[in-house]
C-alpha cells in the first residue's frame, strides 16, 4: 500500500490574507515532499481550482466556508460554495458533490470564524471530521480541547498547517494511504500517522501584511 503526505488546510494569494502564488506552491510542496495538497482558500475555490488544472496529480480542491453560524473547511469539491449560508445548507451543497466536511479549528476563538458550542454540537452529525491541530492555534489547549471532542463524538481527526505564507508549508501533516477520491479518503483516514509541529506566533503577522498589500492592491 502506498502511503503519501498530505497537507490538509492550505491558503494561496486568492484569500484576503496570504500572498502565496500557486507556482511557487506547487513548487514548494515538491521539494519538500508533500504528495497531496488542500488548497482551502476562504470562501472561494478559485485558487484550487487554478492549482488543480496546474498539477492536478498534487492538489485537492477545497474551500474553507464562513456559515451564518462558523466555519467548516471542504475538501474535494467540484464547485464553489458561497459563504453565509445556514450551516445546514453549506453541508447539503458540499455532500451533494462528495466533499468531505470537517470543522476547522473549532475553539479557536482568537480568530474570526468560532462556533458557539451550543452551535457546533449541532453541526457534528452532520460533518466528517474535525481538525484536531492547527499548526497556527496559539495555545495548546485550543488543539488539545478540539481532539477531546473528536474522541468524545467518535468523529476521525484531520490537522492541518492552515498555511498563508511560504514558510508555513508542510508544518501540519498527516501521512496516509494514497487516495483517488473522497470516498477514500474518508476510507483511509483513521490509518493517518497525524504529524503535528506548531508555527511560530509571528505568522499571524504575515498575514496581516498579506491582508495590508491585498488593500493596497
Amino acid at each position: 500500500m502506498a502511503f503519501v503526505t498530505v497537507e490538509t488546510h492550505c491558503h494561496t494569494h486568492h484569500s484576503g490574507d496570504c500572498l502565496m502564488t500557486p507556482r511557487r506552491l506547487i513548487e514548494l510542496c515538491r521539494a519538500r515532499g508533500i504528495q497531496r495538497l488542500c488548497v482551502t482558500d476562504h470562501n472561494t475555490a478559485r485558487g484550487a481550482f487554478e492549482m488543480a488544472a496546474l498539477a492536478p496529480d498534487l492538489v485537492i480542491p477545497g474551500e474553507e466556508l464562513l456559515t451564518s453560524q462558523g466555519e467548516l473547511l471542504a475538501l474535494y469539491i467540484e464547485q464553489e460554495v458561497p459563504p453565509g449560508l445556514e450551516p445546514r445548507e453549506t453541508i447539503e451543497r458540499l455532500r451533494a458533490q462528495g466533499a468531505v466536511i470537517s470543522v476547522p479549528h473549532p475553539f479557536d476563538h482568537h480568530r474570526s470564524g468560532g462556533w458557539r458550542e451550543d452551535e457546533l454540537h449541532a453541526v457534528l452529525p452532520f460533518v466528517d471530521a474535525i481538525e484536531t491541530f492547527n499548526a497556527r492555534s496559539l495555545l495548546s489547549a485550543m488543539n488539545e480541547r478540539a481532539a477531546a471532542l473528536a474522541r468524545e463524538v467518535e468523529l476521525p481527526a484531520v490537522i492541518g498547517s492552515d498555511a498563508h505564507s511560504y514558510g508555513e508549508v508542510g508544518r501540519a501533516t498527516m501521512r496516509m494511504p494514497a487516495c483517488a477520491d473522497a470516498e477514500q479518503f474518508l476510507e483511509n483516514l483513521p490509518m493517518a500517522e497525524l504529524r503535528p509541529r506548531r508555527s511560530s506566533p509571528l505568522v499571524h503577522l504575515a498575514s496581516r501584511w498579506a491582508a495590508l498589500m491585498h488593500r493596497l492592491q
